[in-house]
């Protein structure tokens, strides 16, 4: 896809990181649009944290351009980062001190917030997280998913018009990751871009308007879910008590069937683009094979990602 740069949250070309003859990050050109929540997906190891380093300079970029709420990075820095808020690595939390003291202590380390207000804004991030009633309690206390929010409420002390995670999911239980999911499309609803690097497919799935995927450092894809499925193939599935005779049908129509997985279902992949779903179905209902459910559907985003990667993903998150 392409979008103008007004449009763009987040915008790199050629974007590379080199350790010595290792390649991190290889000519990542990223298009986040405003507004968006936007999935940065791939297996751990694929360079998705070493990317948003450099999108925040925190690391240096080898070569490469990066465009930040419209300000080149690193140099418009001082302009750019007090309007992005971020959760890299997990949040940077003092366990002996209350969530409410850890956000005070956070607050009074920005030089660009007035302590007249301190409290205020610490009150209203605990509020926007969820937190209010926890904000006395020690944060070792707190529960993994709790801890996430507290980070996240710190990276929203004051206004942003950006927030980027890194794996804001990891290590949660179940509870803990619908609380963040609910709080990042809370926060998408309020007009916060969100990018979100996870390699827990479910949850990006679940959560996101926009994906890239990246893989041993390189970027792989990149648009919206339903352009990322429409690149995979569709499938044909056929529920029939006459398997046999429903293989013969769809190898008639130059399709490869395959074993559904149980004894009455046949499934293909619709190679031929211009075979239409009620073609398949009259061919089957004219060889007379009885058919108890029928349907095609586009690929699975866990056979897309497989296909692009060349590796598993963990989509049960």
């Amino acid at each position: 896809m392409s979008f103008a740069a007004g449009e763009l949250a987040i915008e790199t070309r050629g974007l590379t990181k080199t350790f010595g003859r290792q390649r991190a990050v290889d000519d990542v050109g990223l298009r986040v649009p405003s507004g968006s929540v936007f999935g940065f997906l791939g297996p751990n190891g694929s360079g998705k944290t070493t990317t948003i380093r450099m999108l925040l300079g925190l690391a240096s970029a080898s070569s490469g351009e990066i465009q930040l709420l419209g300000g080149a990075m690193p140099t418009s820095s001082r302009d750019v980062l007090p309007r992005v808020g971020a959760l890299v690595e997990g949040p940077a939390i003092y366990p002996f001190l209350s969530g409410r003291a850890n956000l005070q202590r956070f607050d009074s380390a920005d030089r660009h917030t007035s302590p007249a207000t301190r409290n205020r804004r610490v009150d209203a991030a605990l509020d926007r997280v969820g937190l209010s009633h926890a904000a006395r309690k020690p944060a070792h206390a707190y529960s993994l998913g709790m801890k996430q929010r507290l980070g996240i409420a710190n990276a929203l002390l004051t206004p942003r018009d950006l927030l980027i995670l890194d794996e804001p999911s990891n290590g949660l239980d179940p509870q803990g990751t619908r609380e963040v999911r609910s709080l990042i499309r809370s926060l998408a609803d309020g007009g916060t871009t969100v990018f979100v690097s996870s390699h827990l497919l479910a949850e990006v799935e679940q959560m996101c308007t926009e994906i890239a995927v990246m893989s041993a450092g390189r970027l792989v894809a990149q648009g919206t879910l339903d352009e990322l499925r429409a690149q995979g193939t569709a499938r044909v599935r056929v529920l029939t008590p006459d398997p046999g005779a429903a293989r013969r049908v769809l190898t008639g129509l130059g399709l490869t069937p395959e074993d559904g997985g149980q004894d009455d279902v046949v499934t293909a992949d619709l190679t031929r683009p211009d075979l239409q779903a009620e073609t398949v179905n009259a061919a089957l209902v004219h060889a007379e094979v009885r058919v108890r459910g029928f349907s095609i559907s586009g690929a699975s985003l866990e056979e897309r990602f497989v296909a692009l990667t060349g590796e598993g993903f963990d989509v049960a998150g």
